[in-house]
């Protein structure tokens, strides 16, 4: 075959392959966005049964998540720990587990750098930061690792024992911080003792948003390179696609487990400490507060893109940051957006059947 026959034979091939490549990726943006559209008409049907006009409570929602910079602030502000507790989700994800004990990592991660901040308070702030960061990635990482564990050496489901293992941890908590680690001060409200204003990490400049949402931005940019550009990504999605593949590929499965969970509880941790040390001063009750099941919720909207998680914790975060004003404005419980957050999940549960089914989305046979 000369030449010309052959370049000619490629073109179209690489063709088709661009083309197929384009189909794989309209579906995956289409088909959440479907979901969400459909969540949005059960979300309405069941506010008009209460006598509201949805139009009106999507102008509200719209109105309290994005219409002025004061909103957006508060939006950016609700999205920080959920673009860290959605990677506990996306990246055990890529090893084939569905890992939904983010809630546990971050209460736990929040608690040991509460601690950690309280035991150097001797240190300069940076290396206090550092060394509550530290702290909190580690425990946060190691509580998710030993679900993951649990699921390669010993067979337990991940998803019921990450579960009840957000469980355990929150009993911990509260535990402790009503305990042995509760501040004397703290009557009405326990909590550790505090980390100290000089300790707080503030906000970005110029704005009202704490530096968790610049760790959060961080943490999915590396994850993103990680999972698309190196070897260990490579072989984790290996080890996701087909496990037994990975094993007689002499691929290190265990590790990979792991390494997956402990990174996805790492930023989970993290996301404890962005609230303790620019939110609350101290680990108390207030860190409970769904961040890590909404991060759930992020991640398979986002089909567990560490890229992808950006947008959609934001339009999560303007979701939540829109309640407040609902109540308000209409005398719908604040919890009310809380309910449309659970439509969504449960819709995006079950568009995960339409993929590969659709026509317009199948390549074509050669």
């Amino acid at each position: 075959m000369s030449d010309s026959a052959s370049l000619s034979a490629a073109a179209p091939s690489a063709a088709t392959f661009s083309f197929d490549r384009l189909r794989r990726s309209a579906e995956a943006v289409l088909v959440p966005l479907g979901a969400l559209l459909v969540a949005m008409i059960l979300f309405g049907a069941f506010v008009a049964v209460l006598g509201k006009d949805p139009i009106e409570v999507y102008k509200l929602i719209y109105k309290g998540a994005f219409s002025s910079a004061f909103a957006w602030q508060n939006t950016l502000q609700r999205a920080a720990p959920l673009v860290l507790t959605a990677l506990c989700v996306a990246l055990p994800a890529q090893v084939g587990l569905i890992v939904i004990g983010g809630e546990g990592a971050l209460v736990l991660g929040g608690l040991a750098a509460a601690v950690a901040g309280h035991a150097m308070s001797g240190a300069g702030p940076l290396t206090i930061q550092i060394g509550m960061a530290i702290g909190a990635m580690l425990v946060g990482g190691a509580w998710i690792a030993l679900a993951g564990a649990l699921r390669h050496y010993r067979g337990v489901n991940e998803t019921i024992s990450s579960l009840l293992l957000s469980y355990i941890a929150i009993a911990l908590f509260n535990h402790f911080v009503e305990g042995p680690l509760r501040d004397p001060a703290s009557l009405n409200k326990p909590s550790t003792m505090p980390i100290g204003e000089a300790t707080m990490i503030g906000v970005i400049p110029g704005t009202d948003v704490h530096w968790g949402l610049v760790f959060g931005v961080a943490f999915c940019l590396i994850a993103f390179v990680l999972v698309r550009y190196t070897v260990q990504g490579f072989a984790m999605r290996i080890v996701g696609g087909n496990v037994r593949a990975a094993k007689l590929a002499g691929l290190p499965v265990g590790l990979l487990i792991l390494s997956s969970c402990g990174l996805g509880g790492a930023a989970a941790g993290l996301a404890g400490m962005a609230e303790v040390a620019a939110v609350h001063g101290s680990a108390n009750a207030s860190l409970i507060a769904g961040y890590g099941y909404a991060g759930i919720l992020v991640s398979f909207i986002a089909r567990h893109n560490p890229l992808a998680i950006l947008p959609v914790a934001v339009l999560l975060g303007g979701i939540a940051a829109s309640g407040g004003l609902l109540q308000r404005r209409l005398d719908l419980p604040d919890a009310t957006v809380l309910l449309l957050q659970g439509i969504a999940f449960m819709v995006i549960l079950a568009s995960e059947t339409l993929y590969g089914r659709a026509r317009i989305f199948q390549p074509k046979a050669s």
